[in-house]
This record gives structure tokens, C-alpha cells and sequence, in this order.
């Protein structure tokens, strides 16, 4: 955005508020807000990497804002229904401009095009694989983009969360997968809207869950559709997080993408985590893509994994034993 903000103020038109706020809704880590004054922006933004990114840069940061403001940017995200349910959170709270900014990638040419026939766009900038464009706030136009709940299986979900029109199939599989005896105490790392967390709770055994989740939104669905009474929810990003006390299972689906880009450093870094989470005597169940190459931080990470099964889309992996971080691994005790 930093290209093209400056840009749309010196030749485009773009006029920003001498006073009052500027709400930049869902910024990256990677989004440049210098061109804004740190004292007036309000960085609203609900995954928590990206949100203590902004924090510890200075600014006034808060998960989600009804607040209203004097002019509201959109970093438009890759999920169509979101990005709408932005824009139209912008255009009811800005008094004045809101500003959208995003890639060609992420879908910035049909979202210019789809708000030209609701208002009357005052200009457009196009650099760098991306366009910025702007209008005044008007809170009817956008009344429709405003995000409804969606249930799956009887399960509340919201725009833009992972598998928020259907149940995950990898998630489905985990969950068929599962053990009936899980221990007393579990951690479902990145729990999502709570579809495994259901699951494990069917256990009655079990007297503690934690679920550990980076997206607030999704963790809010969690909240409504898991009302039972030894579930503990924790907004957090799931590779630094550590419990109060050691588990004596984790269950996870990791995400594996950045972005469009698949990135294995993150499931591995779940794996990771999960080892200094759990107890001696633990157990990590979790499923991923069969290309995805987490064998490696496994054996680095567990005495024991093994294969439990899966198709041939995806691999369930059970793996025990904990290693102490930095102890050397011995020879391969895979199965």
C-alpha cells in the first residue's frame, strides 16, 4: 500500500482528514501504515501475529472496532465474502473517505468494479501488481455486504475463517481418527471454529481443553458452539503459546499457507510447539496433506511417530515422547 497511497495523495486526488481517526482494518505484517501518522491510526486486525506485529510497532491496535472514525482503509483479504464484510464495516463507520487497497491477486479489479455500481468511486491508482481507489462513505450502499452467520452442521461460522462454508475434510478425518481416552487434559491448536473441539469433548474423561487459536473471529465462533463448561479458549498464535501446565494430548490440523503460498514452516512450527507442550508421556495427533514434509521436524521433535492412517489426500500421524529441545535425535524410530 505504501507505493500507492502516497501516489493517490499527489497526483490522484486523495484528500485524508486533517483530524480524527483512520481505522485500517486487517493490515499484514507486511503492509507499510508509515505513510499514516502513528497517534491516528486504529489498526483493526484479528489474527494475533499480525495484530502484536502493529502493537509493538506503536499502534493503537483492537480486534474488531464499531467504533466510528474519520477515514477507513480496507486491506482487502483473499476471501471474497470478508473482503465485502470490510468494506462495508468501513463505509458505516468512516464520516468521511474509505480507502481500498489490495493485489490483483486478491481480487482488488472485481471489488472496484462491484463498488462502482454502488458509489461513485472519486479515483483509482494501479502500481505494483495492485490498485488503491476511493469513495466517500455511504452506510446504505454496503448494508447488504454487512456479514450474516453461516451454520455448518449446526455450527456457527463467519466469513473468511477456515472452512466457513463446510466441514473441513481433514478435520473430519482427524476426528474419526481420534482415540476414545485422551487424558484429562487437551490442546486442540488451532482449534477454528471448534469442529474438533467437539469432538474431543465427547470424551468424558477428559476434564480440561484448551483451544488455542490466532483468528479472533474464528475463536468467537468457537465461544458459541462450544458451551461446555471444561473448554478454555485462548486467543494466541499457537507456536509460541504454552499452557499452564503440560498436556497429555494435542490434537491439530495445521494451516500450511501464507497467503496463496504454501508454507510447510508453519505446520512444522506446530509440531514444534506441541513438543514443549506436552507432557513426557504425551500424545500428538494431527493430520496434514500427504506432500506436506513435517517427517523431519517430527522425528526431531518425537521419540515416536507413526503412521495412523489416513487416504490419499491426507496422513493421520500419532506421535509420543517428547524430546527435550536441542537433544540430539538418535536413529529413526519411525513406524
Amino acid at each position: 500500500m505504501s507505493a500507492r497511497l502516497p501516489l493517490a495523495i499527489e497526483t490522484g486526488g486523495l484528500v485524508l482528514p486533517e483530524t480524527g481517526a483512520i481505522s485500517v482494518l486487517h493490515p499484514v505484517a507486511s503492509t507499510d501504515l508509515t505513510p499514516f501518522s502513528v497517534d491516528r491510526v486504529e489498526v483493526v486486525q484479528p489474527f494475533k501475529p499480525d495484530f502484536d506485529h502493529f502493537l509493538g510497532l506503536g499502534y493503537s491496535c483492537v480486534a474488531s472496532s464499531d467504533s466510528p472514525c474519520a477515514a477507513a482503509v480496507v486491506i482487502l483479504p483473499r476471501a471474497k465474502a470478508l473482503a465485502r464484510a470490510l468494506v462495508a464495516s468501513a463505509a458505516s463507520r468512516s464520516s468521511g473517505v474509505v480507502i481500498v487497497d489490495g493485489a490483483k491477486t486478491d481480487g482488488v479489479d472485481s471489488m472496484l468494479k462491484d463498488c462502482r455500481k454502488r458509489v461513485e468511486v472519486s479515483g483509482s491508482i494501479s502500481k505494483a501488481h495492485g490498485k488503491l481507489f476511493w469513495f466517500a462513505a455511504d452506510r446504505d450502499a454496503f448494508a447488504d455486504w454487512s456479514p450474516a452467520a453461516r451454520l455448518v452442521d449446526g455450527c456457527v461460522t463467519a466469513p473468511g475463517v477456515f472452512s466457513a462454508d463446510g466441514t473441513d475434510p481433514a478435520s473430519d478425518l482427524l476426528a474419526r481418527a481420534l482415540p476414545k481416552a485422551l487424558g484429562k487434559h487437551v490442546v486442540d491448536l488451532g482449534a477454528g471454529w471448534g469442529y474438533l473441539a467437539r469432538r474431543i469433548l465427547k470424551d468424558a474423561a477428559v476434564e480440561r481443553l484448551d483451544l488455542v487459536e490466532a483468528d479472533a473471529i474464528a475463536l468467537d465462533c468457537a465461544r458459541r458452539n462450544v458451551t461446555d463448561p471444561r473448554a478454555r479458549f485462548h486467543w494466541a498464535d499457537a507456536t509460541i503459546w504454552k499452557p499452564d501446565q503440560r498436556a497429555d494430548t494435542i490434537v491439530t490440523n495445521p494451516p500450511f499457507h501464507t497467503g496463496r503460498a504454501a508454507d510447510p514452516s508453519l505446520g512444522q512450527a506446530f509440531v514444534a510447539a506441541a513438543a514443549r507442550m506436552l507432557a513426557p508421556s504425551g500424545h500428538l495427533w494431527m493430520v496434514a496433506n500427504r506432500h506436506l514434509p513435517y517427517e523431519r521436524t517430527l522425528d526431531e521433535s518425537f521419540a515416536r511417530v507413526e503412521d495412523a492412517g489416513g487416504d490419499n489426500r491426507f496422513k493421520i500421524i500419532h506421535a509420543t515422547r517428547p524430546r527435550a529441545p536441542g537433544k540430539p535425535v538418535p536413529t529413526r524410530t519411525r513406524r
